[in-house]
């Protein structure tokens, strides 16, 4: 479904019981909300009421107008979204861009959550698992092409493991699809985004209970970056996937859908 947003678009999928327990769930740049795909049967099962959001420029949402994203600007979004669909706190689980995004949310719209994964994500650009140069030589493709194609195979080995490709690989190729398909303007708006924050100072002021979760072999969302942002938020977990990649929750989904039950239900108990 689309739900207008400031002269724009924005898709989102409402799943689930009424009344239940809202989880939010955003998605990694060159991705849409199908990557979380694997989570919900078990969250629907749970009787979680499951709303997965598009980025701009990825999936079914637009765009919007010309020029660079900002992490806040795209937190924003997903507290608009929320206001629109009259939803007034969830729990978030946001995976890459939508950890990075997730960490304004927690910052500045505190008050919409009961509780926040951040998945495979840093504290601030510094700490990102790339350097410049090849953020720069990505975005240069696909400003030459006008479009993502070109980097997609590049982007799945950060993504995926070797090993869930040879063995899903029609999951592999759906993925892929959807990177590929990404808009050139949402690819590059997020990865100027992803280039240029800084939560570092800000994070010791959340007061929402906070989990840092990565794939052990995730050359993006790194040890070191994930140990950072648990230190930084007051009370934040640490936790992390062996043999998974960016995508932990599709390398390992039964071993992350344990994780995110065990957090969601602890959460339950305290609420």
């Amino acid at each position: 479904m689309l739900l207008p947003l400031g002269g724009r678009r924005i898709y989102y999928d409402l799943t689930g019981p009424e009344h239940g327990p809202v989880v939010c769930m955003t998605h990694s740049l060159m991705s849409d909300s199908g990557m979380w795909s694997e989570q919900m049967p078990t969250l629907l099962q749970a009787g979680f009421r499951v709303l997965r959001l598009d980025m701009r420029g990825h999936g079914g949402s637009d765009p919007g107008a010309g020029g660079d994203y900002t992490m806040q600007g795209i937190a924003d979004d997903w507290a608009a979204a929320l206001e629109a669909l009259n939803l007034p706190r969830v729990h978030y689980i946001g995976l890459s861009i939508g950890g990075q995004s997730g960490q304004p949310f927690a910052i500045y719209h505190g008050d919409k959550l009961i509780s926040t994964m951040l998945i495979a994500c840093a504290p601030s650009s510094g700490t990102v698992g790339d350097d410049t140069s090849v953020w720069n030589r990505g975005m240069n493709a696909v400003r030459k092409a006008n479009s993502v194609e070109p980097i997609a195979d590049e982007v799945m080995g950060h993504f995926l493991s070797d090993a869930t490709k040879k063995s899903r690989p029609g999951r592999w190729k759906q993925l892929r699809d959807t990177a590929a398909a990404t808009t050139p303007a949402g690819m590059l708006g997020g990865a100027a985004a992803i280039m240029n924050y800084d939560f570092t100072a800000q994070l010791p002021s959340v007061r929402v209970p906070a989990l840092a979760l990565r794939g052990a072999q995730d050359p993006d969302g790194t040890e070191p970056a994930m140990r950072q942002l648990a230190k930084l938020v007051p009370g934040a977990r640490y936790e992390e996937i062996p043999n998974a990649n960016h995508f932990c929750n599709v390398d390992q989904p039964d071993a992350f859908n344990r994780i995110m039950m065990g957090w969601l239900d602890e959460q339950r108990k305290l609420t």
